[in-house]
């Protein structure tokens, strides 16, 4: 391969190739331990199932009857991620109610009270409420909208989060710890260097494009760590001889313009899956699916089929959710350990660190697969002890009790509102996602008055937090400040705050005004696409021209852009 000609980075010791949790947390473990860390992503920071899943910090409970040790481990991580980002975890109180649909109704309710039983003795570790048996009364107290005809519920404690940030936190610290970012920024090939016999040896490096600019360039390390997630064997083939396998499963979530419910509630779907519907921030989500997946893991979307398998599996506790409004859907796809033949509910959901040399030959590659949201930070504490032994870092691991950016203490939100002159709610959002830091994102306000105005006001999200994703986060697109800010993922869907918010990243990234209207279209078109599926009748037709619109005003071609529908009227 001639890399003569593409500009060169100095040598680092670690790159890694993925911006989802595994690698940010990676990233920001090596950066913490004294290793030069180099991290490309070819989207952006939680692109794939990092940024689309169902927002918690669980505890496994549903891992609990074969694989108890992922359960143990998730709760302790749960306790560890709400010790160093205290702002971003938040109760989330359920409920499993059992249907009064069977003879069997009331057998049913005693084994899950036992199952819960045994699934308390792992709570203290994240810090949750022991689980406690309700009646039917009682349940229809807390939860008014459930059906009637219940034999009693159980309620247990999970932990939410924002996923996006969790990784932005990450990647942030580890920045903040002498590690450079680079995202929208794809790996094209893997540089080794050459034997005495003239056939490709250790892995010294990568080559990547940058995807909105076209610069190419080498950058150099003592070992590469493949964090890609469900893209694992794609990068990995980039090794020549380098390979490992993932089962990727794709996971669909819901999202609904408001709260409703009061607690989340487990359901069952059709096929005897658990599912739920779950109120977060000032939505709901139901999630979530879970398929074997062969497509394009680039352009993953939901189908209407797939909307209508979770709607009518929570329809059966809470009869309501046919009528709330859908305003959008997440789509991801989970990198599952490899197995043929169990179903896609039953393969595990445990991690394995790949070594290269010890399995193709190929030294100083290694792969990280399988994982989940809950156990970020041991799987990269596992990733990184394997690199800093093979690299001769003694220093030990510290992400379980060094704070995320923000997360050094707690910070009540109206001091710093009256202290600024802003609406309190857009300030609590903004002390959830920044934390302590939240005084100095809102500091820019003191040498500029307008930049205390909402951009967006489902959400909200100020002009000043929208400045600072792109200044101090790397946003680079309106998708970016989106996965940041929550900017345009509200009730609107972006239709009132996307042209402002496109202004603001143009003149922070520098880019010509004319590029205003296509940073808004890609945004609300790509929107439009998240939720077609789920719409119909007239909403469906007057969602179809505000889209063509957009795309016309962004230059975009509209072809390709009317997607299924969910029961469209023709």
């Amino acid at each position: 391969m001639a890399v003569t000609a593409l500009e060169e980075k100095p040598m680092f010791d670690v790159v890694v190739i993925g911006g989802g949790i595994n690698g940010t947390g990676v990233a920001r473990d090596c950066a913490l331990r004294g290793m030069k860390v180099a991290l490309f992503e070819k989207h952006d920071l939680a692109f794939g199932a990092s940024g689309n899943n169902s927002g918690m910090i669980h505890g496994g409970v549903r891992y609990l009857t074969d694989h108890p040790e992922v359960t143990e481990q998730s709760c302790r991580d749960s306790g560890y991620i709400q010790a160093i980002a205290p702002n971003l975890l938040f109760r989330i109180p359920f409920l499993f109610p059992i249907p009064k649909d069977s003879r069997t109704a009331s057998v049913m309710l005693a084994a899950v009270d036992a199952y819960f039983s045994y699934y308390d003795r792992y709570q203290p570790l994240k810090h949750g409420k022991p689980h406690t048996r309700l009646t039917p009364s009682e349940v229809r107290r807390l939860e008014p909208g459930l059906t009637t005809e219940l034999a009693g519920a159980i309620t247990f404690d999970e932990w939410g989060t924002d996923g996006n940030r969790l990784c932005v936190l990450n990647a942030l610290d580890a920045r903040e710890h002498g590690a450079k970012l680079y995202t929208h920024t794809g790996v094209e090939a893997l540089l080794r260097e050459t034997r005495a016999d003239g056939t490709p040896g250790r892995v010294t490096g990568v080559v990547t494009r940058d995807a909105l600019t076209g610069k190419r360039e080498t950058t150099t390390a003592r070992c590469v760590v493949n964090a890609t997630g469900a893209w694992a064997p794609i990068t990995a083939a980039l090794g020549g001889e380098a390979s490992t396998k993932v089962r990727p499963g794709k996971g669909v979530h819901v999202c609904y313009d408001r709260r409703v419910s009061n607690y989340a509630v487990v359901s069952h779907a059709i096929d005897g899956r658990q599912i739920f519907v779950m109120p977060w921030g000032n939505l709901s989500w139901i999630g979530t699916t879970d398929d074997d997946y062969f497509g394009d893991l680039d352009d993953l979307r939901a189908t209407t089929d797939e909307v209508r398998y979770l709607v009518s599996g929570v329809a059966r506790v809470l009869p309501s959710i046919v009528d709330a409004r859908i305003i959008g859907t997440t789509v991801g796809a989970r990198p599952t350990l490899y197995a043929y033949g169990p179903s896609e509910d039953a393969l595990s959901r445990e991690h394995e660190i790949v070594d290269h040399e010890q399995k193709d030959g190929v030294a100083g590659l290694y792969s990280m697969i399988g994982g989940k949201l809950a156990s970020f930070r041991i799987f990269a504490e596992e990733m990184s002890d394997v690199v800093a032994k093979q690299l001769g870092f003694s220093a030990a691991c510290t992400t379980h009790s060094a704070a995320l950016p923000g997360g050094d203490i707690v910070v009540p939100p109206l001091p710093i509102a009256e202290k600024f002159g802003v609406p309190e709610p857009a300030v609590r959002r903004l002390v959830y996602r920044h934390g302590s830091r939240a005084d100095a994102v809102l500091g820019r306000t003191s040498k500029s008055r307008d930049e205390r105005a909402v951009v967006c006001a489902c959400e909200p999200v100020l002009e000043c937090e929208v400045r600072h994703a792109c200044r101090e986060e790397g946003a680079r697109t309106l998708e970016d400040v989106a996965r940041r800010t929550r900017l345009g993922l509200g009730a609107c869907g972006g239709m009132r705050c996307a042209h402002r918010g496109a202004q603001l990243v143009a003149e922070e990234n520098g880019y010509p005004p004319r590029e205003v209207h296509g940073l808004a279209a890609r945004f609300l078109v790509e929107r439009y696409r998240g939720r077609s599926m789920a719409i119909d009748g007239a909403q469906a037709q007057q969602e179809e021209l505000l889209a063509a619109r957009f795309a016309v005003a962004g230059g975009l071609s509209f072809e390709g852009l009317r997607v299924e529908g969910g029961s469209r009227e023709e």
